[in-house]
């Protein structure tokens, strides 16, 4: 009974820390989507070409945003027109480091950790964005869907009342307004409708730039809590509750017997994967492994491998990308931080560099005020899911009633 209290205070735990990084990948994600031009996307991210990789690494890395984070936000930059190579390429680069987790960084591991963390993030992108580009030769073929301008794909096939409940249901959820609707029976839609004449009567030639302004903030909320949190929610939840089982049967002990070597880092890699951890929340777990006696190389590798991935990520590439990248992405993210981790530990012998190393530290605690930004934003949460799911639930029990009568 103990073990399943610690499981949920972890969980808790976790999905508090989480919170407000999520919430800004979702507004990241939403802005982009709405906001910034495909045309923009498709220049610089939207080949295949090593400079666009190289883009989407330089431009992930300061962002401070951590594996739950960016998960909305490389999927708001895959569906507004960034490649495959160069949106695996931002996965890897965002999470793994930023301008938060360098400074914790230095603070508690040293300056050592503090440079090589965000060369590493960047390189390690860059090759797994091209390794994804070499053996990715396809794309992932989509379904024949129409994108509506807000992120509601609808099938362009016909169905009747009595087709798939499932795809009546993700109809149902998506219906924001009149104009953001997705009908079964898709349609061109004439002049004459509804949603022109939404658009005539919303939009007089004297609008101010005030009222585009906050129109265009609806479309970004409308489309992060709804749309794109109903396609991570699920996976997020998983990452979750496998982290915090992770943690909570996992001794350190496990982690740290290994001692240096190839078997310590792909310990750490194969431990570091799953978990969901940010670069700044996994800081301080690596002084302790540090303070256990694993090499810093074999600490690199989790702090590399640790952020760069977790269940939730895994999911989401699986989903949108296909089977063959997810295994591309995950062997490119494992061998290159193994091969930073052998890179590191020669420097340190070769070089003399464990001045440059800290081996004690504090844990990183978050002051009252801080904390109670973490526990509003982790209501906020909850209470978005919680609506998602109800609307779940309410359109399942209307499509249910409209069945009956429709082919009863």
């Amino acid at each position: 009974m103990s073990d399943i209290l610690m499981l949920g205070q972890n969980f808790v735990a976790l999905f508090l820390e989480s919170a407000p990084w999520l919430l800004l990948g979702l507004l990241v994600a939403g802005i982009m989507h709405e906001l910034v031009p495909v045309t923009f996307l498709e220049r610089h991210m939207g080949n295949n070409s090593v400079g666009a990789i190289t883009k989407a690494a330089v431009i992930g890395a300061p962002l401070p945003l951590c594996s739950c984070g960016v998960i909305p936000a490389a999927l708001g930059l895959r569906r507004s027109g960034a490649s495959t190579p160069s949106t695996i390429s931002f996965l890897v680069s965002t999470p793994e480091t930023g301008v938060d987790s360098v400074s914790v960084s230095y603070a508690l591991l040293g300056p050592l950790y503090a440079i090589v963390r965000p060369i590493a993030a960047i390189v390690s992108a860059i090759y797994a964005g091209i390794m994804v580009r070499l053996f990715n030769h396809a794309p992932v073929a989509k379904a024949s869907t129409h994108d509506d301008g807000h992120g509601h794909r609808s099938s362009t096939s016909q169905s009747t009342c009595c087709s798939s409940k499932a795809e009546v249901i993700k109809v149902e959820i998506n219906q924001y307004s009149c104009c953001d609707s997705t009908t079964v029976n898709a349609s061109p839609v004439k002049e004459d409708t509804c949603c022109s004449g939404e658009a005539k009567a919303d939009a007089p030639a004297h609008a101010g730039v005030f009222s585009t302004g906050v129109a265009k903030l609806g479309q970004v909320v409308n489309y992060a809590s709804g749309k794109l949190l109903d396609d991570i929610v699920k996976w997020l939840l998983i990452g979750l509750a496998l982290a915090a089982a992770i943690k909570t049967w996992v001794p350190t002990d496990f982690l740290t017997q290994w001692g240096d070597g190839v078997i310590a880092m792909l310990v750490m890699a194969v431990i570091g994967i799953p978990m969901y951890i940010c670069a700044t929340a996994s800081t301080p777990l690596a002084v302790g492994f540090l303070a256990a006696g694993l090499s810093p190389g074999a600490v690199l590798v989790f702090l590399m491998a640790g952020p760069a991935t977790n269940v939730s990520t895994m999911g989401m590439i699986k989903q949108e990308m296909g089977s063959k990248t997810l295994v591309t992405y995950l062997f490119s993210v494992v061998s290159a931080s193994i091969a930073f981790g052998y890179l590191v530990n020669w420097a340190v012998s070769a070089f003399s560099l464990q001045g440059l190393i800290k081996t004690e530290g504090a844990l990183h605690q978050h002051g009252a005020d801080v904390q109670a930004i973490y526990a509003l934003c982790a209501v906020v949460l909850a209470g978005l899911i919680v609506r998602l799911y109800i609307k779940k639930i309410s359109a399942l029990n209307r499509v249910k009633h409209e069945s009956s009568h429709c082919c009863g």
